[in-house]
């Protein structure tokens, strides 16, 4: 899988964008990615971060309602990639916050 696959797109809340002061960036990843793959990942796509740990967690699809129909979102996994001490920031969250 290509590093490009595994990482689908950053996760910008209010929440995320708490953890950044604590080098904790937010993704949502592939799902049948690993933690071993994400790390690659995420290296290998922002140049010069160091990956310290990455926690994942599965989100269930939510119930939506459009008039008389309901359905469900799509369901996803989220990463949280914590940076290690040394490491470089990643640019994009940085005019973010």
């Amino acid at each position: 899988m290509n590093a490009r696959d595994i990482i689908i797109r950053p996760v910008i809340t209010e929440r995320s964008m708490k953890g950044i002061t604590e080098n904790k960036y937010t993704f949502e990843v592939a799902r049948s990615a690993n933690k071993i793959e994400i790390k690659k990942a995420v290296e290998e796509c922002f140049p010069g971060t160091i990956v310290a740990k990455v926690r994942t967690m599965n989100v269930r699809g939510r119930l939506r309602r459009q008039g008389r129909t309901e359905g469900y979102t799509p369901s996803w996994k989220k990463a949280i990639v914590t940076l290690a001490e040394g490491s470089k920031s990643i640019e994009f969250f940085e005019g973010l916050y």
